[in-house]
Order: C-alpha cells, then structure tokens, then sequence
C-alpha cells in the first residue's frame, strides 16, 4: 500500500481535490470512451479493468454499455463513494497499481487522463507498468491515456488563481528535473492547505523504453481523443494502445 509521504495517497482522496476538478469535461470523456470502445470492439462478456478510477464515473458509464467492469484506486473515500454504483457487473476495489491485481484475468485494462507516472522514480514507473501488464489476459490490450508532456512543458502556465464553492486555489507550475510539479495553496474551514501534484514529464520515446521492459508490444499510438494521429508539438494527449 502507499506511503503515506507520497503526495497522491493524501491529496486523490481530499474533498478540495475533488472541487478543484469539479469542472472536468465528462462529456468530453464519455466521447473518448464511446470512441474507444468503437475503436478496440470489445467482445459482450469483455472484462475491463479502470485502473485509477477514482470515483468511478468512468467504469459505471462502462458498465451502462453492458461490460463487466472493475475499477481500482489507491484512495479509501473515492471507492468508497464508487461502491455505491455496484452491481453484479460492476465492483470497485482500493488497490496500488505498483502491485499486480488478478493477473491474466482482464481483456482490456485502461489507465486514463493522466493517471500514471506519479512515483518518486523512474523505476516505480516501470514496476507499476510490469504490475498493470500482469492484469491483461494473452491477446488483451492495454489502454494508457496521458498528457503529451512536450506541448504542456512548452506551455506551463507558471501562476493561477481558481475560486470553487468560496475557496480560493492558489496554483504555481515549474518544472523540477524531469517532473511537472503543480502547488496549490488555499484555505478553508480555518486552516490553510498545501497540496503539491507532482508527475514525470515522460515523452513517447520515454515510455517506448518502458514498454521493453514488458511482455506489451505497441499497437497504436494517438494524439487526442479523437484517436488522431500524435504530433508532439500539437497534440493534447499521447495515448498508446499495447497488445499482449
């Protein structure tokens, strides 16, 4: 399970995290799934793994498209609160994707909008990468989602200020080495906050090193959730589709 130092194992599972991305463009994503599914033509009895699913929005609009999903997160509340949406097809699990979780047994597992390369190092990375790997059945695919770290570097926004519900989020961006580290300062309730988001800057050829040290072969890569082709000075994500 995580260190309870590690930055994301206490800030995922806050409420004002929650707020602060309360205007996330679920249509958007609910596109890029439906795209997705048209895309990889998952079999009815498909199983799907949500790795980071946080509340679970995702696996339920899955799961409302007639698949067995389960969706696994490392923080206690957002599963907690995912649980309510359950049904014979759908369950949801705290789980720390550096640690294999039932392996062989999924068709597709799907690690979407930029919820990997949170680690202190490199090596945690590729560990998590083995462990996912180890989820999908022979012949499944892996699905990984991430921001296409050339464009956002070129165009940090250094400083921002959002108001969400009465509080005020005071955010900073730089870059520390390789990583992207986001601050965010705000009070509320009579106490001040500070929450640093922290994610490693990783290029496509960054995690074609990765996927070497796998049993995954690179199927596709796209650019945006219109599944078109990436470009890594204008695309907005860096999506991979890996075979087993």
């Amino acid at each position: 399970m995580p260190n309870q130092q590690e930055w994301f194992s206490t800030w995922f599972d806050s409420p004002y995290y929650h707020m602060l991305y309360s205007n996330r463009n679920y249509k958007e994503a609910e596109a890029f799934l439906s795209k997705l599914l048209d895309h990889l033509h998952p079999k009815p009895d498909a199983r799907i793994l949500d790795l980071a699913c946080g509340k679970g929005r995702h696996a339920i609009y899955l799961n409302q498209q007639g698949y067995n999903v389960t969706g696994v997160d490392l923080a206690p509340q957002s599963i907690e609160a995912a649980k309510e949406s359950e049904n014979e097809k759908l369950h949801f699990e705290v789980h720390d994707m550096r640690e294999a979780y039932k392996p062989g047994q999924f068709d597709f597992v799907l690690n979407l909008f930029t919820s990997f390369g949170y680690f202190a190092s490199e090596t945690e990375n590729v560990v998590a990468l083995k462990a996912i790997a180890e989820s999908v059945k022979p012949g499944g695919k892996l699905v990984i989602d991430f921001l296409n770290a050339e464009k956002v570097v070129a165009n940090l926004v250094p400083e921002e200020t959002k108001t969400l519900e009465g509080v005020t989020f005071k955010i900073t961006r730089h870059m520390e080495g390789k990583l992207i580290v986001k601050t965010i300062d705000f009070e509320a309730e009579g106490r001040a906050y500070h929450f640093q988001e922290k994610v490693w800057a990783l290029t496509e050829e960054d995690f074609k090193e990765y996927f070497t040290m796998t049993d995954l072969r690179l199927h596709e890569c796209f650019g945006n959730y219109n599944l078109e082709p990436y470009d890594p000075k204008t695309s907005d994500r860096l999506i991979f589709i890996l075979k087993k």
